[in-house]
């Protein structure tokens, strides 16, 4: 591999880590109702887990309210199995055409476990980084014994590795500390 292929290579897997983690966040709860709490959720449709996006249109008609409407209505009974049946803690109202979901507002104790979730996401996605940077390192020592380029442009490619791994850290570290700052307030 070339330095540019190298450092390509490095970049384009931390950023899938930076957007895996952020799509993480987009799922917990801030007391707010928004249509990405729900996203994730996989319904048992005709014998195959599908996510709830997919069958259905999701939306959001009051700040404590998502509003699920089914494309297909035989699916609803299915739908809110589902919502019960994952670990969101939400209780589904289902009026035969829509699932109203309400969402409470965060208890002073959840608000603290939602914290640290995020604290552990956010260091597995740092985890996640550093994996990368030694992967991309291993790269450049196997690229100097099988001498494809000097110790010096070595030197230079494993400071842009080490430049890159730093920028997707911060990346990573500015969504925690916003998502958190969202949770914790009222």
């Amino acid at each position: 591999m070339t330095q540019d292929e190298i450092l390509l290579d490095a970049e384009e897997r931390m950023e899938k880590a930076a957007h895996v983690f952020q799509e993480q966040l987009k799922g917990l709860r801030t007391g707010r109702a928004t249509p990405g709490l729900v996203d994730g959720i996989r319904v048992d449709y005709y014998g195959s887990p599908t996510p709830l996006k997919q069958i259905a249109q999701i939306s959001v008609p009051e700040p404590q309210q998502i509003l699920i409407r089914p494309f297909d209505a035989s699916a609803l009974n299915d739908i809110a199995k589902a919502i019960q049946s994952s670990d969101m803690g939400l209780a589904p109202n289902n009026d035969g055409r829509f699932i109203r979901l309400n969402i409470p507002p965060l208890s002073t104790e959840r608000r603290k476990q939602m914290a640290s979730r995020i604290k552990e996401n956010a260091e597995d996605a740092r985890v996640s980084v550093r994996n990368i940077r030694r992967d991309a390192n291993k790269h450049v020592d196997n690229g100097l014994k099988d001498k494809l380029f000097s110790e010096d442009e070595a030197e230079a490619c494993k400071e842009s590795i080490q430049d890159l791994t730093k920028q997707y850290e911060g990346k990573i570290n500015e969504h925690a500390a916003h998502k958190e700052k969202e949770i914790m307030e009222d």
